[in-house]
């Protein structure tokens, strides 16, 4: 009864996005299901900047897979129900895609959006999105700047095999007071800056809160329901001297989610930080800096009389410390370390009367140095070290399993012990050749280490997936990577154009065991297997910087494979996130002082997924059988986004109204594929396809003092 339960616990998870966009779709225009029966079978089967956008910096950047937008430009880009969104906006960049329509999930270089680390202020942030991933969890308002690394990786930074998403909160104004309020169909903001000492310190504050269970509570047949999220950003900012600067920041984002008596849901990030800046001299600086995170998630479901609840966390607390020395313009050096404390609870559930869990605790440590040198006019080097020592410490217990997962011993070692400790070196390395005023060549190579592994059901990242560590049993997963790009620049500069190949391979990649699920154990690692996996591919995009049409296009050409002894007979098979070819066309047009417009296209190849091959009935409920590990397709996505926004200014205020149209041609986009019975189909089986948006306008005021 109990893996019955759980069954259909899964079931309504991977429908319940779904069902959220139902219930928001009540105030809006649209239809959100279709229809298909026909899935189709596969043949052949950096740096992102959120700062000035300089074409001619693209040319002179020295690290490889780096990309530059303007904050500006970010806001103009059309965004789903009109909330500005860095995460979505990072999904137009090439090599990045999107999970899933409306997802904040993205995917890099044929990673998956687990394998991405994302930092707010030095602090961990995991599955950074609201209302399932319909919105990021990001206040943009907040934000000052953020760095993508796809390419190579700084030695500072470690946690993710497949890219780092480091963004850093705005200090505000030490001088003037500011405020600024939006509101839109969904959620509504507010943000005020200003100096706490007119030039001598600064504060920020950020609300962002959605009314969506005010519309509900208006409806008969949902007003048992809850659904809404919210998340502050606090940043205050101190000069102590000529020398010293001390910032403070808090964040803290949080969703609910309840369907009548059926289920709730909660998840959310909690995060503090308090960073010191010390100028030492001209040619020296030290920063310190002391992060606590922690990522909750509690799901409770009442399904067939009995009370189904499963409870995850996961903690930093880390000490972090670097120095910057410059004793020249053409060299630099950094170098520092960091120590956190690491605590993770893969699930913690209760059953009527059944009670399970499973915590662990570690200790990581990292010491690193990077140079940049300027070793001619044309040619500048950066490279870089990272000695990263994971050890993982008792107070739980910890199993050893035969070939099958069954555990054939379980050992108690002391609270704090060392169980066992991993060291891995992780080399990096880039340069940059300039070959005229307008053209440069890059190749980099880096090694990455991952600790915390996503073991998810699909393809998609949900805030109920199962997290774990690194343990005795389950290895760091390790990604090497090289990349060679070329950037050109018209010598007017009001084009680019840049070209980038890589090639990724990554050691202790973990999947399901065939024929388990992230509930049919509570101890993790009987339900896994773990290989290797490997990407490549092409990324291709072109920009217009000036005149009164600007934009870019961006083209992705990627490969994304696994090979898991015991899962497809131990061969290479596509990964669930293999996407062959994404394209994307933005443009944006100043039509009159007051009035832009802007136009987003984006077609991707269709998701890989895994189709039953075989079925069978135990009493009197179907199961099916899967032989080929995501050897099918689902069709292909595209999409049209329009959006105008009129500004004027009055006074000192700004009055700004975006119009928006999410999916102009209403696409049906593929978002859950599920097989049902059929008895007029031959095979006894057909494919039922949900689109998640059909036709979404949107509408949004702001005003800013």
């Amino acid at each position: 009864m109990f893996y019955f339960v759980l069954h259909s616990v899964c079931t309504n998870f991977a429908n319940m996005k779904g069902t959220i966009a139902t219930l928001l779709f009540l105030l809006l225009p649209l239809v959100t299901v279709g229809q298909t029966d026909d899935v189709i079978k596969e043949d052949t089967l950096e740096e992102l900047t959120v700062t000035s956008r300089s074409a001619q910096r693209r040319i002179e950047e020295v690290q490889v897979g780096v990309e530059k937008i303007d904050i500006g430009t970010m806001a103009k880009v059309p965004a789903l129900f009109g909330e500005r969104d860095i995460i979505k906006n990072l999904q137009l960049l090439p090599g990045v895609k999107s999970e899933s329509d409306g997802s904040s999930g993205y995917q890099v270089r044929g990673g998956t959006s687990a394998q991405n680390l994302i930092l707010l202020d030095g602090a961990t942030i995991y599955n950074a999105g609201h209302l399932m991933g319909l919105f990021s969890a990001f206040n943009d308002n907040a934000l000052s700047n953020a760095s993508l690394y796809k390419g190579m990786v700084p030695a500072q930074y470690g946690g993710g095999t497949s890219s780092v998403f480091d963004i850093s909160t705005r200090p505000g104004d030490n001088e003037h007071h500011h405020f600024k309020g939006s509101i839109g169909l969904l959620s509504a903001q507010l943000t005020a800056e200003g100096p706490l000492h007119k030039g001598a310190s600064s504060y920020l504050a950020a609300f962002r809160r959605s009314y969506i269970d005010i519309f509900l509570k208006s409806t008969k047949k949902y007003k048992d329901n809850t659904l809404n999220f919210y998340d502050a950003n606090i940043q205050l900012n101190f000069s102590m001297g000529v020398r010293d600067r001390l910032s403070l920041s808090f964040y803290r984002g949080r969703d609910n989610m309840g369907i009548e008596d059926l289920m709730d849901l909660s998840w959310g990030n909690t995060s503090a930080n308090a960073h010191w800046l010390h100028t030492s001299n001209d040619h020296l600086y030290l920063n310190t800096a002391l992060t606590f995170s922690d990522f909750r998630n509690d799901t409770g479901i009442d399904m067939l009389n009995i009370y189904y609840q499963m409870k995850g966390f996961i903690s930093h607390l880390t000490l972090h410390h670097d120095e910057t020395w410059t004793p020249s313009r053409t060299f630099n050096l950094k170098y520092g370390l960091e120590s956190t404390y690491l605590q993770l609870q893969s699930a913690e559930w209760d059953v009527n009367l059944l009670h399970q869990r499973e915590k662990r605790d570690a200790w990581v440590n990292a010491i690193w140095v990077q140079q940049e040198w300027k070793a001619t006019r044309r040619l500048t080097v950066s490279a870089g070290l990272r000695l990263h020592l994971f050890s993982v410490l008792g107070g739980a217990p910890y199993y050893e399993l035969d070939a099958q997962g069954d555990i054939i011993n379980t050992l108690h070692p002391g609270k704090g012990s060392i169980v066992k400790t991993y060291a891995n070196l992780e080399p990096r390395f880039s340069t940059h050749f300039r070959i005229n005023k307008h053209q440069s060549v890059k190749v980099g190579y880096s090694r990455t280490t991952q600790d915390i592994h996503a073991i998810r059901g699909s393809s998609m990242s949900m805030p109920f997936d199962r997290y774990t560590m690194t343990s005795n049993l389950l290895s760091p997963e390790q990604a090497d990577q090289v990349a060679l790009g070329w950037n050109g620049i018209t010598p007017t500069k009001k084009y680019d154009f840049s070209a980038e190949a890589y090639y990724k391979v990554t050691k202790n990649v973990y999947d399901y065991r065939d024929g388990k699920s992230f509930h049919s154990e509570i101890e993790i690692e009987r339900l896994l297997l773990g290989g290797k996996g490997r990407s490549y591919g092409l990324e291709l995009s072109a920009h217009k910087n000036s005149g009164r049409l600007t934009g870019w296009a961006s083209y992705t050409l990627s490969w994304s494979e696994n090979k898991i002894a015991g899962i497809s007979n131990g061969q290479w098979y596509t990964a669930s996130n293999d996407r062959r070819h994404d394209l994307c066309l933005v443009g944006f047009y100043q039509a009159t002082p007051r009035w832009e417009l802007s136009a987003l296209w984006r077609y991707t190849t269709g998701q890989a997924l895994t189709v039953p091959s075989a079925k069978y009935e135990i009493g009197g409920t179907t199961f099916y059988y899967y032989a080929e590990r995501n050897g099918y397709r689902s069709p292909a996505y595209h999409r049209l986004d329009l959006s105008a926004t009129y500004t004027r200014q009055l006074r000192r205020t700004k009055h700004i109204w975006a119009f928006g149209i999410y999916n102009a041609y209403c696409r049906y986009n593929p978002f859950v594929v599920r097989f049902e019975n059929d008895n007029e189909s031959p095979t006894g089986t057909k494919a039922t396809l949900t689109a998640l948006f059909g036709i979404v306008p949107s509408v949004s005021f702001t005003i800013q003092y």
